[in-house]
Formats: C-alpha cells, sequence, structure tokens
C-alpha cells in the first residue's frame, strides 16, 4: 500500500460497521424496485397540486396504451371514469392477449411494443408504464376481453391476489381499474383541470377518437387546426394552414400580437421544451415564405404573433431526459423541412389572398422591429443604470442553462417591496435563488404596445434581469416566482406582473416557467417559544459523534411550530398543541422574519405553475381582469365578491 493510501484511509477512516459479503446482496423483483424508487419510473411524487405529479403520469401510462390501440386501427372510443381517487380506463382496441394478461401488467420489459409489427409508432413506456401503475396502486385491476373471453386479474400493492376468466358478451378492449396507493400519495387530490388539459391534448393529436371523462366528451375532427382555432379564439389575421399526411401534421397561423406560441408533439407525447422537430418546424416555415415572397425575411419578423403546432412520428425517438421533455432525433430535419416547406409553398400560391395577408403580417412586424430598434435608444440609460449595478436584484451563483448541474434548480422571487426582499434575501440559497425587488404596484401593460417595455424602467428591468429580451432561450433561472402578499394589493402585483408576462412573454409561461409562491397566512407555536433557527445557509459538513451528541431531541407534535397555509391548517395544529398553542395571523411577508422564510422556501417550498388554459383566450381573459373598466366586470366583482 502506497503512502497516498494510508493518508486517504487516515482522512477517511471506513464508517461501515457490518460485513460487507454475499448475504447483504439483494435482489428486489421489478414491482419492488418500483414501490422503492418510484421517482425513477414516474417522476415527481407530489400531492397532485402540479400537473406533472406521479399520479397524472400514472393516469397517462394507461391512457397511451389505449391511444396505441387507437393508431394502430382498433378502438374509436376510451372511457375514463375518476370518482373517489379511483380511476377506470376502458378501452375498445384487441385486448391485451388473455394468457399474457399478468405478465404485461406486473413484469418489466414484457409487451408488444418491441414489434414493430403489431405497434409502429407508440405513445407508452416501452413495457414499463402499467407496470409502475400497478406497484404503486393499492390495488389494481386489469380485465381484457378477446372475442367472447376474458380474463382479470387483481393486486395488492403489486402482489397478485386474484385470477378470474371465463365467457362474456363484451366488446374486445382492455379495462385497467386503479386507486394510487396512500401510502406512497399521502393526502392527495386530483385537479381534474389537470385531467381535462391532457385529454383534450389526445383529442387533438388523434382526430376521430372521443375520449369520455365522467361521461363528458373530448372530441377533435380536426386535429392541430381545431387546437390552434382554439387557442387563437378567432383573433387569426388569416385562416389557420393545416396539412396532415401519415407520420406528420402542422398547422399554424398569425395574431396581432408579437410572442411566439409553438406546441410540438412525438408520438403522441408533448415535448414542453420543443427539440429538433420543432427547429425543422420554424426554419422550414421561413424558407418557405421567402420562396414564395422572392425575399430574404428575418425570422424574428416572421415569427412574431406566430401561433403553431406540429407533430410527428418516429419509430424510435431520441429525446434528451428520461422526461421527454425536448426531441433530440438528428435526423428529422431532413424529412421535415422539406416536406413542411413543399406544403406550404404549395398553399400559398393555391391561396393567393391568404397569403397577402400574411405577408402584410411579417410587413408589420419588420416595421415595429424597426421602431423598436430607435426606442432601444431611450432604453439605454435603464441599461446604464443596470449595467453599472442592479440594486434591487440579489443574484445567485448558478443559472438556468449553465454547465453546472444546478440550472434546473435555479429561481428568482419577484418580491413585493424591500422589507419582504430583505427577509428573502437573508434566508435563500445564495447558489440558487436570486431576489428581485420591486418598487410598488408593476405598470399595467395590458393593451400597450411592446415599446411600453423600453419606456417603463421596472417593467425594462425585468426583462434584462431574466435576459428575455430576444427570446427565452437565455432565461436566466428557470422559475420565475411571484412572491406577494396574499391580500389585495398582493394580488393586484400579482395579476400585473402575469398580464406583463402574458402581453410580451407568452413562452416563458407557456412553457411553465412561472409560478406563485405559496406562503403562510398563520404561524401556531406553543406560548413562549422562539424560533432559534439561523436565517443563514452553511456548507454542509459531515456530523462528528459529539455534534449528535449536542444534537436536541426530536420535538413532540405539541412542542413543534407549525405554519399554516389555510384556516383548516391552523385550527388542526392548533389542536395538536392544545390550549396553549400561540396563534399569529401573518399580514405581509415584510412581517415574516428571516429566520421563518428560511424554513419555506427551502426543502419545504411551495410554488403554483401559473398555466394557460388552451381552450380560452388570452386576450379575451386580460381584457375582462385588466382593461378598462366595464358593466360585465362590475357585475362579476359585485356577484363574487367574498
Amino acid at each position: 500500500m502506497s503512502d497516498t493510501d494510508n493518508y486517504d484511509m487516515i482522512d477517511n477512516p471506513p464508517v461501515a460497521t457490518v460485513a460487507y459479503n454475499e448475504d447483504k446482496i439483494k435482489t428486489l423483483s421489478s414491482l419492488e424496485h418500483i414501490r422503492q424508487r418510484p421517482g425513477m419510473y414516474v417522476g415527481r411524487m407530489g400531492d397532485g397540486s402540479h400537473h406533472d405529479d406521479a399520479i397524472y403520469v400514472m393516469l397517462k401510462e394507461v391512457v397511451d396504451n389505449s391511444i396505441d390501440e387507437f393508431i394502430m386501427g382498433y378502438g374509436r372510443r376510451v372511457d375514463i371514469s375518476i370518482r373517489d381517487n379511483e380511476f377506470i380506463i376502458r378501452d375498445y382496441g384487441r385486448g391485451i392477449p388473455l394468457g399474457k394478461l399478468v405478465a404485461c401488467v406486473s413484469q418489466i420489459n414484457t409487451g408488444a411494443k418491441y414489434n414493430s409489427d403489431v405497434f409502429q409508432f407508440s405513445v407508452g413506456l416501452n413495457g414499463v408504464g402499467t407496470k409502475a401503475v400497478n406497484a404503486l396502486s393499492e390495488r389494481f385491476i386489469a380485465k381484457s376481453v378477446r372475442d367472447g373471453k376474458y380474463k382479470l386479474a387483481e393486486f395488492t400493492r403489486g402482489v397478485l391476489t386474484r385470477e378470474e376468466d371465463g365467457s362474456t358478451e363484451e366488446r374486445n378492449g382492455t379495462m385497467i381499474s386503479f386507486i394510487p396507493d396512500t401510502k406512497l400519495f399521502p393526502k392527495y387530490q386530483i385537479k381534474m383541470e389537470f385531467v381535462e388539459h391532457r385529454l383534450w391534448m389526445y383529442a387533438y393529436l388523434n382526430s376521430g377518437l372521443s375520449l369520455y371523462l365522467n361521461n363528458q366528451r373530448y372530441y377533435s375532427k380536426n386535429g392541430l387546426l381545431d387546437q390552434v382555432e382554439t387557442r387563437v379564439q378567432g383573433e387569426n389575421l388569416y385562416s389557420t394552414i393545416h396539412y396532415k399526411d401519415k407520420t406528420l401534421e402542422f398547422a399554424f397561423t398569425h395574431v396581432a400580437d408579437f410572442g411566439e406560441t409553438y406546441f410540438s408533439f412525438v408520438n403522441g407525447q408533448y415535448t414542453n421544451d420543443g427539440g429538433t422537430h420543432e427547429s425543422a418546424f420554424k426554419e422550414a416555415l421561413l424558407r418557405a415564405v421567402n420562396e414564395y415572397s422572392g425575399k430574404d425575411y428575418d425570422a424574428k419578423d416572421f415569427r412574431g404573433g406566430i401561433v403553431g403546432s406540429i407533430a410527428i412520428k418516429l419509430q424510435d425517438p431520441v429525446f434528451e431526459s428520461q422526461t421527454k421533455n425536448k426531441l433530440g432525433s438528428t435526423d428529422v430535419k431532413s424529412w421535415i423541412v422539406p416536406t413542411v416547406k413543399k406544403a406550404l409553398v404549395d398553399y400559398l400560391y393555391r391561396n393567393t389572398e391568404e397569403a397577402n395577408l400574411l405577408l402584410e403580417k411579417i410587413k408589420k412586424n419588420e416595421d415595429v422591429r424597426k421602431e423598436i430598434q430607435a426606442v432601444r435608444k431611450k432604453g439605454k440609460e435603464f441599461e446604464k443604470k443596470l449595467s453599472i449595478r442592479n440594486s434591487k436584484l440579489r443574484d445567485c451563483k448558478y443559472h438556468y442553462g449553465d454547465k453546472s448541474g444546478h440550472g434546473s434548480e435555479t429561481m428568482i422571487f419577484l418580491t413585493e417591496g424591500d422589507s419582504a426582499g430583505g427577509s428573502m434575501t437573508q434566508s435563500r440559497d445564495p447558489n440558487t435563488q436570486a431576489v428581485f425587488a420591486l418598487k410598488g404596484k408593476p405598470f399595467n401593460c395590458y393593451g400597450k404596445k411592446l415599446d411600453t417595455v423600453y419606456t417603463v424602467e421596472e417593467l425594462f428591468s425585468i426583462m434584462r434581469t431574466l435576459d428575455i429580451e430576444e427570446g427565452i432561450e437565455n432565461l436566466r433561472y428557470n422559475k420565475v416566482v411571484i412572491a406577494t402578499d396574499a391580500d389585495v394589493d398582493g394580488l393586484h402585483i400579482r395579476n400585473l406582473l402575469i398580464t406583463f408576462f402574458l402581453s410580451y412573454f407568452e413562452p416563458l409561461v407557456q412553457k411553465g416557467h412561472l409560478y406563485i409562491l405559496e406562503t403562510p397566512l398563520f404561524r401556531v407555536r406553543p406560548k413562549g417559544k422562539k424560533d432559534d433557527r439561523k436565517a443563514t445557509r452553511t456548507s454542509a459538513k459531515k456530523k462528528s459523534s459529539k455534534d449528535k451528541a449536542d444534537e436536541k431531541p426530536e420535538e413532540k407534535p405539541n412542542e413543534k411550530t407549525y405554519y399554516c397555509y389555510s384556516e383548516e391548517e391552523r385550527d388542526e395544529k392548533a389542536a395538536i398543541i392544545g390550549k396553549n398553542a400561540e396563534i399569529t395571523r401573518f399580514k405581509g411577508l415584510g412581517e415574516i422574519s428571516p429566520n421563518e422564510f428560511r424554513q419555506f422556501i427551502d426543502e419545504n417550498i411551495r410554488l403554483e405553475q401559473v398555466m394557460i388554459d388552451q381552450s380560452k383566450g388570452i386576450d379575451e381573459m386580460l381584457r375582462f381582469y385588466m382593461g378598462d373598466n366595464t358593466p360585465e366586470r362590475w357585475e362579476f366583482i359585485q356577484n363574487n365578491l367574498v
């Protein structure tokens, strides 16, 4: 042994006290492994408050199998029932082969998705999805019907408990019923709006398929054309252009504003972060317009105000991450670009009036861009102030998109005033959390031109701080978090900021980067107790035996401090502490000490993502809430005032 090895053993003595031998090697069954490491298979183990929480992923994995049947030409209807936290999905496809039913829902890497003759463009997880649902459910039932016969298998937390077979007059197909395991998903709630949004996506991507959720139908006759038409709500400047073949479908139009909105899909999977197919789509559209017009338009002038959607089918798609949010297949450009370009050029020559309206929009965008270039000169004073020192920003070490490995953890809090900003600055994680303190209520920019951003210092500062002037590709923080008081003024500031982002930087919202910080309304603790947690963060150190000995014993439930987000939660925690409970109502973020802030912007942070409802017009919504006062809004306030 070398001297270096000796030194290494002295500095890092072995910590294992149990013999490491053959007896310690464990082999878990596939379903046992899923239960021990569920995040590997279904993502975040949330409580249902986020659209990507595992309970929605579990539903998706089952429905995906039904969609695969429809894609292969079997079954034009899927029935979904959600009641009392039980999910029931019934399709009318071919039905799982009866002799393989148990294996297909309990043995990983078992299924027909590997056979391209049976499933050419699979949506599911290649033999994992349904097994994960089975393993994470306290009760899971699979039933298959084929040609007058059926097979049923029931599982409890992944363990087979009952099998049944016989004859039936039911139509062919597969039924899956499951109840998520409350041991793994305690106190979860199902938000039906998340489910409805996902079903509309299925409907748009699979025209002709009827999905029923608790007997409510979700159906699209024209696929992506319907999606774009629903999104623009009649505000398109020309008829939506639509094309579809066996492996590619796209639709797009322009509206009067200047943002870019894209939806992209691969085999029915929504690629939230785009990818090579979306890039090829954008390139092809510009090349087609330039060829038709004989001009050389700037990409920004063409894309301003566009609302587009593209869906492709691939046999072996390559994604850049396990979440499948971004396509990485490099060979798709070679066939997407010529296909989209030819289809659009042909359309423009056949529809010259629509083509002229499209070119008029591009020319308007070009004029506005030149105007903004002139207005930017006025914004140079703001830029000088920011370049010298942005006194309202307390930045963090890492940023979204850098190679640190911490980019996805980064967030910036847009806070209400210096008092709240000061507390958050002291209690934040300086590596990944930045704080930007607002002066007061931001300018209401609804209905104002884009040059407003360059003449209102507050809005300009936010734009440059986030680095979204040229688009969200350079976004500095993964999560932009609005942190305001839970009162009327705080809600107004929240609405003004959301209006700002939706008016000029809608992709930031569309791509899921905008959040609202939920802050506690009450603190409940025993009388006389003080919070002695330090607000500042220090690097983690290994605890010595002395440190452990000096640790305070774990507090009993009636000795703890609780931060409550509702009156119900307040009453529940007060009952735990008993008559000795002291209840404090927080009137604003500035009243919360740095010590306390530290505790709920750390691992216990509660964020609510701002989502766009694609079934409603954004401009119509903003006009109603943020536009001029109208009798309709007055009536709404009168009828809903609490």
